[in-house]
């Protein structure tokens, strides 16, 4: 990330959601820029909105069109069906999007989405956390120079067993829809383009896949949500003819993703130049994701 003082005025962001996610991230990030201001919270549930804006001095919206009229970009932090209903409306306004994953709750939604941004013309960004921490990005850039045979990697937490991430989607989609994306991801990024995909197990509990690379490699992904671990596990170890390439989370302050994130999207919405990770990557993982879900 530039270290270069913010010399842009900041980037009017409203947000749309209230919820955990919102509140934890979302909000406190937006609103401590310099790069973006928190420029208004709208969310269905009034009060929630308000508890989410208050801190910060932020004005909560009377409604999704008057959110758009304060801001000239939104975040998303609200289940797949919300944001696919909502994002492409904002992207039709000529709103830059900041969308969470997964674009949409099936593939035919996150196309809508992805479509509505490239013929609006509008900059997207993704919020794949784990990309904008400098230990992924160096691990990524290691794994360019490695010819990889195989890989495993999986990533395991505990929320869906309780708590404020237990939510309706997430228990009926399970980690195929929520936490699928982050791995195949650093999985087609590291390892080389997914060709082929295959699954066991329920995504509710566990489910583990089978990517097979387009240069040969073949790699394993293990998914859930509902397991009793202490802290969430997230590892790819990549395997060739030198010495084993590891990636952890276990030892990363995530902390150091969000300033990244907020400086790349908010110089993409002034200059007018996306970057990676966009809503075509998201609509390229949902793709993957609906190929396990019809099988082969």
């Amino acid at each position: 990330m530039s270290t270069s003082p913010w010399t842009h005025r900041p980037v009017e962001v409203g947000l749309v959601g209230a919820g955990p996610w919102a509140r934890a991230m979302h909000a406190r990030i937006l609103a401590a820029g310099p790069e973006t201001r928190l420029a208004a919270v709208w969310a269905r549930r009034a009060e929630a909105a308000r508890e989410t804006a208050a801190p910060y001095g932020a004005p909560v919206a009377g409604g999704f069109e008057e959110l758009l009229d304060r801001c000239e970009a939104v975040a998303f932090a609200v289940p797949p069906a919300v944001q696919a209903e909502l994002a492409p409306l904002a992207a039709r306004r000529g709103k830059a999007v900041l969308l969470e994953k997964p674009l949409g709750p099936d593939l035919a939604a996150a196309r809508r989405v992805a479509d509505a941004v490239g013929e609006a013309g509008v900059v997207s960004q993704l919020v794949l956390t784990k990309r904008y921490h400098p230990a992924t990005r160096a691990f990524l850039a290691a794994a360019r120079e490695l010819k990889v045979s195989g890989a495993r990697s999986c990533y395991l937490h505990g929320a869906f067993l309780g708590g404020d991430f237990a939510t309706g989607w997430r228990l009926e989609q399970g980690a195929l829809l929520d936490l699928g994306p982050h791995l195949l991801d650093l999985l087609d990024a590291a390892v080389g383009p997914v060709a082929a995909i295959r699954a066991t197990g329920d995504p509710r509990t566990w489910i583990e896949l089978t990517c097979e690379h387009a240069d040969g490699a073949v790699s394993q992904a293990s998914l859930s949500g509902a397991v009793d671990v202490p802290r969430a596990i997230t590892r790819v170890e990549l395997f060739g003819a030198g010495a084993p390439l590891v990636y952890d989370t276990a030892g990363i302050d995530h902390e150091e993703c969000w300033p990244v994130l907020r400086r790349e999207f908010a110089t993409a919405v002034r200059t007018g130049v996306g970057s990676a990770p966009d809503a075509g990557r998201g609509l390229y993982l949902q793709e993957l994701i609906e190929r396990v879900v019809t099988g082969p």
